[in-house]
């Protein structure tokens, strides 16, 4: 199993286990110790993990942290863990902060089980920074985080390489943090950038008041847009190649109309659709890596199908009617049982028949 494919299955385990889960030690040995595993560590080797490490410190005897990975002999990576529903602060940290600066481990890591900060010395040799340099949160994996990830892991360890990024990756978090709250809640500086270049005439309280819903109004408009112009793209790309897994297939009518559906210049894709491909997608990657998943236009139905495989329906958005909207099922035969719908958040009602609709195509 690919590393993509184990920190999946292992974010699916976070969200089936973590209702159970009331104390620390529970978190250590059906989260954090799993997480340890997909890294490629030996939890059971004191050569490899070392848990309850303890080294001294000045006048601090005995102290432990939760975890040590090891690697020729040297402390390289440092564990802290909470309870499963503490919030990860670095102030609550402070045997990481010490051990830090003791040990040669260069990686520090804060984590509650399903959310891991992970933090090194990037503003002082020795000295565990305050922001860490990248966060994992296994509720919402930022793929684009995983190639760093894996360069920690036993087979693939790559320290110099993960600080000469680590700089990179704290301050696009900290660049993204800002934009994220610029476009919620813009400030002066930011609204009187836009200003400046549409309103002749001083900066003042009116001009202020009157840019800024403006300003935000747009930038949510602009994201909106570019999400619409990415999935239509991603789509239409789907679309037009050509269906390899069912070509030596003889599809039946339903079928047909699918396939011939990804070419009919008439087929006009909504973003409703498009965003109730998107919320599927979500609930279907819990069995299966995202990118099996695939949305088909066609004239009466929106498909979502597994391979871009016709014959292996996940579901079917009914969304073309002018008062009333359907998501369709599927059963372990294949049925189809449409289910009216009011609004587009009303598809996680039926997250379970989706997962298991997948569960039945997937193997």
């Amino acid at each position: 199993m690919e590393f993509e494919d184990r920190i999946a299955e292992l974010a699916t385990k976070v969200r089936d286990r973590r209702s159970a889960i009331q104390t620390e030690e529970a978190a250590k040995n059906a989260l954090i110790m799993p997480f340890i595993q997909i890294l490629g560590y030996d939890v059971f080797d004191p050569k490899e993990v070392v848990p309850e490490y303890t080294a001294d410190f000045g006048t601090k005897k005995g102290e432990k942290i939760d975890y040590a990975i090891v690697r020729n002999g040297e402390v390289q990576i440092l564990i802290e863990c909470k309870q499963p529903r503490d919030s990860l602060k670095v102030v609550h940290a402070s045997q990481l902060y010490r051990y830090f600066s003791v040990t040669r481990a260069r990686i520090a890591i804060l984590t509650n089980g399903q959310v891991y900060h992970f933090y090194s010395d990037l503003d002082a040799p020795n000295l565990m920074d305050e922001k860490p340099f990248l966060v994992l949160d296994l509720e919402d994996i930022d793929e684009a985080l995983l190639p760093e990830l894996r360069k920690l892991s036993k087979e693939h360890f790559d320290l110099d390489s993960v600080i000469y990024a680590a700089e990179e990756l704290r301050q696009l978090s900290q660049i993204k943090r800002t934009l994220a709250a610029q476009f919620k809640e813009p400030d002066d500086d930011w609204v009187r950038y836009f200003a400046a270049r549409l309103h002749e005439g001083s900066f003042t309280q009116k001009v202020r008041q009157q840019f800024r819903p403006l300003v935000a109004k747009a930038a949510a408009q602009f994201i909106r847009d570019q999400v619409n112009d990415r999935l239509k793209s991603a789509l239409y790309a789907n679309n037009n190649q050509p269906d390899v897994s069912t070509a030596a297939e003889a599809p039946d009518n339903e079928t047909a109309e699918v396939v011939d559906a990804g070419r009919d210049t008439e087929v006009e894709t909504t973003l409703e659709e498009l965003t109730g491909y998107q919320i599927v997608k979500a609930i279907a990657c819990s069995e299966v890596k995202p990118q099996r998943i695939v949305g088909r236009d066609a004239k009466s139905y929106f498909a979502i199908l597994l391979d871009d495989n016709n014959r292996r329906p996940i579901a079917r958005l009914h969304f073309n009617g002018k008062a009333r909207k359907y998501l369709g099922t599927f059963d372990e035969n294949k049925v189809e049982t449409r289910h009216l719908i009011d609004s587009l958040d009303d598809i996680y009602l039926y997250a379970d028949a989706i997962r298991s609709a997948v569960r039945n195509i997937a193997s």
